[in-house]
């Protein structure tokens, strides 16, 4: 192949696969090597080496060879003078790499063959390295893919020229899909794989909402508007609350557009899915009154409850109860999800029912005394509801007034009691071990159920301070999660598996010995020093297991003190003990792993005796007798 052939061939596989050229460069680099090694049978553990030269067309292979005075194998040995042509200071024994001349037109079917596949696995591995690279970029952000296929399971549609996936618990429920469809969607997941990387797309996630509003009002893009949350159903229904980020926006009008058209686009890009826009608010109430919309809302009444978090109830007129609440809970569902409270909706006439049937009962009582007429207008406009009377709205009113009183007080009374049962908590809590406030309620194995019923209480500690603060608030949770009695006996239990645990204690850092330091005297003098005696030293009698070695390196062991004093005896005189050398067993000290010694020969001794030469004391041992029987005593070093 002439060079510009080869180049042309080289600049259309760059540009087809769309892959920069040092990529392709080093594949033909690698296709070489495994073509090379093929052809000549080269050991792995022989350094190839190759050289592509694009514009020129021209290939060069170098080869690790070992530096010999004559070269007996060429594919692993270069003569001395040659490889002084390459590399004047190369002395023999020397490893160096050598230009060879090869042909490459000269490879086998073979190698050819393993070049080729080479090649096709290095571009191969470089796209799908690419391809993860650019889509992992993207995650996150909407494309435009083109359907390919679909399956009850999932819908496979193509982006550029990757494939991708969309589950069916991430499509729009009841939109149809249609081959060579061109659908938006959101890039939501990249993972690496053992082939292509899995990329999984989406309909119905919010952030496809999200990205759309962006794109389509370019308040929201230049940040003049920002999206402050987002609450979705796919297919259904979608709260957005959006605020102004600068003075003199709109941020209603901003996202409906002239004439509604931002929003109508966004509609039929999500299957006519219905979006209500509604302004954020940084009064709790007023936000939760405004994300019920379009219901209307008499009252909102806010509580922070130790086990229920944040609960909200909400109190709307009786000919919008059904609005507030909306099909199947929808629009209450999604104003919680909206605000992030817990919301309960009540009528005003049934506030008021419920209020009326408790007026005996405190703090309603008080109500009843400061406010009777108040009271009595109540059960009047209450019978007439019963009765299925007409109610005047001036008669709502009244109750929706009335209404509000009485929430207010058993709002206040309930803070009363909660900052009670808050204060007896804190008194318990010093009661309670440390470490069961660092065990979270995964680690004790809680049933599913329980521990989403659970979901305010943080760990161990603070679960058992709930349950023995107030045992009766504990089951009033399980029972409106819809749990028996069984489930506060699990609790319980556990509780007390977790009580009998121990804290796990830190490692203790032990400090290093001292060094021993070296004995100024000898192990003979320091015994003679212990209890000197008139004629002669008095050695103290112990056991054998107790004993410490007597001399072991001329390095002196500790000696025990008894507790109690024992028998002594006096020893003979020093001249009559180098007559008769006194013999002690030899006690194998422990090395330095811990491990016991090994065990000496019974018959091998040491003893101590004078030295008439230099008046000390020294140690000899007793040495084996020879072949001929003879043995004797001998100094030991």
């Amino acid at each position: 192949m002439a060079k510009s052939e080869f180049l042309l061939a080289f600049n259309e596989v760059a540009e087809l696969r769309k892959l920069p050229r040092d990529v392709i460069t080093d594949a033909l680099r690698q296709a070489l090597i495994s073509a090379y090694r093929r052809d000549t049978h080269a050991s792995n553990a022989q350094h190839v080496e190759a050289e592509v030269d694009l514009v020129a067309n021209m290939h060069k292979i170098f080869v690790e060879k070992e530096v010999v005075e004559e070269a007996l194998d060429e594919n692993t040995e270069v003569a001395l003078v040659k490889a002084r042509e390459i590399a004047p200071d190369t002395q023999l024994g020397d490893m160096v790499m050598m230009p060879i001349e090869y042909d490459v037109n000269r490879f086998g079917r073979i190698a050819a063959q393993t070049a080729k596949q080479v090649i096709s696995q290095k571009i191969r591995d470089a796209e799908r390295n690419q391809l993860f690279d650019e889509f992992k970029e993207r995650e996150g952000e909407l494309a435009i893919g083109q359907v390919q296929s679909v399956s009850p399971s999932h819908v496979t549609l193509t982006i550029d020229r990757a494939e991708v996936t969309m589950p069916r618990k991430e499509q729009i429920p009841g939109e149809r899909y249609h081959q060579h469809d061109k659908i938006r969607v959101l890039i939501s997941e990249v993972k690496k794989s053992t082939r292509d990387p899995v990329i999984t797309v989406s309909r119905s996630n919010k952030n496809v909402l999200r990205r759309l509003l962006e794109y389509e009002v370019p308040e929201i893009y230049a940040h003049q508007v920002e999206i402050m949350s987002i609450a979705r159903e796919a297919g259904h229904r979608s709260k957005v609350a959006v605020v102004a980020r600068q003075p003199g926006v709109d941020p209603l009008g901003a996202c409906v557009g002239p004439r509604g058209m931002r929003i109508q686009n966004i509609v039929k890009e999500l299957n006519d899915e219905k979006i209500d826009v509604i302004p954020w608010d940084a009064d709790n109430a007023v936000f939760i009154a405004k994300a019920l919309q379009p219901a209307r809302v008499t009252g909102v009444y806010l509580e922070q409850d130790i086990d229920q978090g944040k609960t909200a109830l909400v109190v709307v007129p009786d000919e919008q109860l059904s609005l507030a609440i909306g099909r199947e809970g929808q629009n209450a569902r999604l104003a919680a999800k909206l605000t992030g409270w817990r919301i309960d909706i009540k009528s005003v006439s049934e506030a008021a029912f419920s209020a009326i049937d408790h007026m005996e009962e405190p703090p309603l009582n008080k109500l009843a005394l400061d406010m009777p007429d108040m009271a009595t207008e109540v059960r009047r406009i209450l019978d007439k509801k019963r009765a299925e009377r007409a109610v005047m709205p001036e008669e709502y009113a009244t109750l929706a007034r009335f209404v509000q009183m009485v929430e207010q007080r058993l709002l206040d009374q309930r803070e009363i009691t909660r900052g009670r049962r808050k204060k007896a908590m804190e008194k318990m809590r010093p009661s309670i071990p440390a470490h069961l406030f660092t065990i979270s309620l995964k680690e004790m194995n809680l049933p599913e159920p329980i521990l989403v019923a659970l979901k305010n209480v943080e760990n161990a500690g603070e679960l058992m301070l709930h349950a023995d603060a107030d045992t009766e608030k504990l089951r009033e949770v399980l029972t409106a999660a819809r749990l028996d009695e069984d489930a506060l006996a699990v609790i319980q239990d556990a509780l007390e598996d977790v009580r009998r645990l121990k804290p796990v204690a830190p490692p203790e850092v032990v400090a290093p010995a001292p060094p021993i330091a070296e004995a100024s005297t000898s192990p003979v003098e320091a015994v003679l020093q212990a209890e000197p005696v008139a004629d002669a030293p008095a050695v103290a009698e112990v056991d054998d297991e107790e004993a410490p070695p007597a001399f072991v390196d001329a390095i002196a062991a500790p000696l025990k003190t008894q507790e109690e004093p024992r028998m002594r005896r006096i020893p003979k005189p020093i001249a009559a003990a180098a007559a008769e050398p006194v013999v002690e067993p030899v006690v194998e000290e422990d090395d330095a792993s811990g491990k016991k010694g090994v065990k000496k020969d019974k018959n091998q001794r040491r003893t101590l005796v004078y030295d008439e030469k230099t008046g000390t004391m020294v140690a000899r041992r007793k040495r084996k007798g020879d072949r001929g029987g003879f043995g004797g005593w001998e100094e030991d070093i």
